[in-house]
């Protein structure tokens, strides 16, 4: 069944935030510190994201897609303003999915409807940070971002992806 790709609400803050929580236990458990894990989706930071993404809807600072099967949000993505790409139009803030629905085409649809949003914005060319260990790297290569530098915050190490054209990833 093909997901259902929508534009968040603001209801849907508390199911983003247990969704981006979960996905980070997913993915990143064994790749970055557990310390720095554990306070990363830990209760407190749930209720922080969730708040966090109610703002970020209410006040329209970013363009946020969900993604539905049966009912249930099993993932979501955002993008927005380029903050540190310069030359870019447009960052993809973040993209996440729950581990059971991954390798079905639900990422590339949100990142087709992000794509969508930030050309809508007007941005012409795409940019986001992901972490160096991200298993998602290999998968953003594979959907024609390429690698245009890092930075390092602590111990953690990001690499930046771009695409220099949007129109790439416009076509499905």
């Amino acid at each position: 069944m093909d997901p259902l790709i929508r534009p968040a609400t603001p209801e849907d803050a508390a199911a983003i935030a247990s969704v981006h929580v979960q996905s980070w236990q997913e993915t990143y458990a064994g790749l970055i510190p557990p310390d720095f894990l554990a306070h990363m989706t830990s209760a407190e930071m749930r209720e922080r994201r969730a708040a966090s993404w109610r703002a970020t809807i209410d006040q329209a600072r970013e363009a946020v897609r969900v993604a539905e099967q049966g009912g249930e949000l099993v993932a979501f993505a955002s993008v927005g303003p380029a903050r540190d790409h310069p030359g870019y139009g447009a960052e993809l803030m973040c993209l996440y999915s729950l581990a059971r629905v991954q390798r079905r085409g639900t990422g590339r649809a949100l990142l087709h409807a992000a794509a969508q949003d930030a050309w809508a914005s007007g941005a012409r060319n795409l940019a986001l940070w992901v972490l160096d260990v991200n298993p998602t790297r290999a998968w953003y290569a594979r959907q024609g971002a390429r690698e245009a530098g890092e930075k390092r915050d602590g111990e953690l190490r990001e690499i930046r992806m771009v695409w220099d054209e949007l129109t790439a990833l416009l076509v499905r």
